[in-house]
């Protein structure tokens, strides 16, 4: 066994859980460290609370003389906490969160100093943006970018810093991160979503997107993590033969914790409680050291802060028991990957679900048309929320083991759509009075009895209605939620727009009443969408043949999905509802692409390194054993010594075989690499590196992993499956 190895193996041998103590209720502790409204009450001015409150629920601006008031209650509470820092917390088009620290402390002559912290600190900074990814919006040598505080996300202290929820923009204007998007989109469906409610409730105001993600993850000994240069560098691991048991008996779902594993998610949880971070649900998962949290539902930007958060604390508290997290959507071959399910609706200031129905017909017409609103925003734009989760590492798992597939399509359960296969032959124009009682009665009235008995679960569905909310189940673990969520927010606001723009036709131009103005555009939209509606095994063959013939894409790459994001179709969407102009839509297609290039080509260097530098000489250390005890056999047996070495001469030609397919195999990957980095287009080049550079890296782990079998498990250098998956 190599040194790393066996020392590796051996740290995680001697490890104790930390003796985690829960001695406080959570309700206690929850938000201690968040500048929330129960802690403003104590430290801002009435009027400064009501200009927080007022910018949170209706948007309004700040004035800079009130945000002197609020900063010097922000530092007053942050001070008592024992916060000695203050930073513009924010998430930069990397896909990680980025701050820089400032000190309260100032000078101010003759020697002395005092904890300073200024409306003007608060409402905005000036990072040095250089070396983030701008997509081309500005030169390296216009690094200029502004970080501006976003009072409806609120500020919290993590370790001894003050950390402060900002977007980020250019200095042109233009977005460069991923909340400014999120934000324009959330005021875009709420806009087009209060305008439809006031069909059904003229006391509607304001209507919230709301989500609640569910984050899987993978649990590894931080000594068995270091010992392997593909999970260091990649977050993945490129070779490995699988175990012997693996997932088969499924006995690790919903099983018993490991104490190590509940030691962590203890005190995980104890830190989300105190930054505010509603986290209520925790589970093994499927694959083996595979876990799961979720939190109680938040309003969708609050809840994007709160994931990108938890990330950046998960890895901290990680560290203290010696734990690696990884967030890779599939870090090992042949078992589950992980996924961050989205699960999304819409709320109103009224109280109401606009995705749950309700006890009278009239509130169950809002249902539908809120539901059915939904499912034609998905028909209609399904490839663009296909690209929205598109990744190097999403690749991986979409179609395999409990994943969705990539073609978008909507499962809603064999009742409902049997009540919209009812409302689909609703009369053309004016209902009877008779055919609107039997509707209202027989169909729409019987919704909710019909939901208490559709628990159908499809979990080959990328998009699943799940009783009063949607579940985008196709989102990667290491994503930014955001990305989707602006996504699913715009496309449902144009829509509801489009809707609102016919049922309106409808009544002025052919004088219907409003219901049956919305039961006919309904039913065109049920004729329309069909196509998206899908309750089968998305695995099957036959459904990509099927979908396919509905018109429905199939973009299994990344660089196949991104392609959307710059089409007319896309750019005007978000144009047209202030949620991105042109360009930074392009901006954004030019960043994933090359961050697509450059996932690619890490995992192509890692790997020509370690099938090189560490599999092949293990191999050929193994083989010149053998060629020594075929020696010596000949010595001892001469002339019939073939016939008592025989395994091991076919060991060695063996070993041979797979020594020349790895670098031959590698050789063919580095001379693909130096072709695709010779492409001037963004385009061009990652289609390079997908066609030509990763489809090496199959041909390279099987003859790695079919060494794996063949080296002396004792010389072996790198830890196996059965070690990371297995070790607790």
């Amino acid at each position: 066994m190599s040194t790393l190895r066996f020392h590796a193996l051996k740290a995680v041998h001697n490890r104790q859980p930390l003796q985690i103590k829960e001695q406080d209720k959570r309700s206690s502790i929850f938000g201690a460290n968040v500048f929330n409204e129960k802690t403003m009450r104590q430290y801002l001015t009435k009027d400064a609370l009501n200009a927080v409150v007022d910018a949170v629920q209706s948007g309004a601006k700040i004035d800079r003389t009130i945000a002197d008031h609020i900063s010097t209650g922000m530092k007053e509470w942050a001070l008592t906490k024992g916060a000695t820092h203050y930073t513009h917390w924010f998430q930069p088009l990397t896909g990680a969160t980025a701050e820089k620290h400032d000190a309260f402390f100032e000078t101010i002559g003759n020697g002395e100093a005092i904890e300073r912290f200024g409306g003007g600190q608060l409402v905005q900074q000036e990072p040095d943006a250089s070396s983030f990814p701008s997509g081309g919006i500005r030169n390296t040598f216009e690094a200029r970018g502004y970080t501006a505080w976003d009072p409806t996300s609120p500020a919290f202290i993590y370790g001894t810093t003050l950390c402060i929820p900002t977007v980020f923009v250019a200095y042109t204007g233009e977005a460069l991160d991923y909340k400014t998007p999120l934000l324009r989109a959330l005021q875009a469906v709420d806009t087009a979503a209060v305008a439809v409610c006031k069909y059904f409730d003229k006391n509607v105001r304001k209507v919230n997107a709301s989500l609640g993600w569910e984050q899987e993850y993978f649990l590894i000994d931080s000594a068995l993590a270091m010992s392997r240069p593909d999970i260091v560098l990649t977050g993945r691991t490129l070779l490995g033969h699988a175990p012997a048991k693996g997932q088969q008996l499924d006995d690790h779902y919903f099983g018993t914790i490991p104490n190590r594993a509940m030691a962590y998610m203890r005190d995980l949880e104890f830190e989300c409680m105190r930054l505010g971070i509603p986290v209520k649900t925790r589970h093994n998962e499927v694959a083996p050291n595979q876990f799961e949290l979720a939190p109680i539902f938040d309003e969708a930007n609050l809840a994007v802060d709160h994931n990108s958060l938890l990330m950046d604390v998960m890895d901290k508290v990680a560290e203290r028991h010696h734990f690696k997290v990884l967030f890779h959507e599939k870090p090992f071959a042949g078992v589950n990957g992980s996924g961050k399910h989205n699960n999304w609706s819409l709320s109103t200031n009224t109280g109401v679900n606009l995705l749950s129905p309700g006890k009278t017909p009239m509130s169950n017409l809002q249902f539908l048309t809120f539901f059915i609103n939904t499912i034609k925003a998905v028909r209609e734009y399904e490839e663009l929320l296909r690209a929205s989760i598109a990744s190097a590492s999403n690749d991986h798992r979409l179609g395999a083991n409990e994943a969705p597939p990539a073609i978008m399509s909507v499962f809603i359960g064999e009742q409902l759509t049997r009540v919209l296969d009812e409302l689909e032959n609703v009369t053309d124009g004016k209902l009877s009075p008779q055919e609107k009682t039997d509707l209202k009665l027989n169909v729409v009235g019987k919704i909710p009895d019909v939901l208490l008995d559709n628990t159908d679960r499809n979990r080959t569905s990328p998009f699943a209605f799940t009783g009063n909310k949607f579940e985008f189940r196709a989102v990667g673990s290491s994503a930014n939620c955001a990305n989707s969520m602006t996504v699913l927010n715009s496309i449902v606001a144009k829509q509801l727009t489009d809707f609102k723009d016919e049922v309106d036709a409808l009544i002025s131009k052919k004088d219907m009443k409003k219901d049956d103005a919305i039961f006919n555009v309904l039913r065109e939209y049920i004729k329309t969408s069909k196509a998206i509606l899908f309750e089968g095994n998305g695995y099957d063959v036959l459904w990509e043949k099927e979908a396919k013939k509905r018109g429905l894409s199939n973009n299994k790459t990344t660089p196949e999905a991104l392609k959307v994001k710059v089409s007319d179709k896309t750019v005007s969407l978000f144009q047209d509802l202030g949620v991105m102009n042109k360009v930074e839509s392009e901006a954004r297609f030019e960043i994933e692409m090359e961050e697509y290039v450059m996932r690619i080509q890490i995992e192509g260097r890692v790997l020509g390194d370690i099938a090189r530098n560490h599999v092949v000489p293990t191999a050929v250390r193994y083989q010149n054993m053998l060629i020594e005890n075929v020696k010596g056999l000949k010595e001892i047996y001469e002339k019939d010594f073939r016939a008592f070495a025989k395994e091991q001469l076919n060991l060695i030609e063996e070993i041979s075989g797979h020594i020349d397919g790895i670098n031959a195999n590698v050789t063919k990957m580095i001379a693909a690499r130096k072709q695709a980095n010779a492409i001037d287009s963004i385009e061009k080049r990652a289609k390079s590196y997908c066609n030509e550079v990763k489809s090496m890296f199959d041909p390279i782990r099987y003859h790695c992993d079919k060494l794996e079998l063949l080296v002396d498990d004792e010389i072996w250098p790198l830890t196996k499956y059965r070690e990371l998956l297995f070790t607790k």
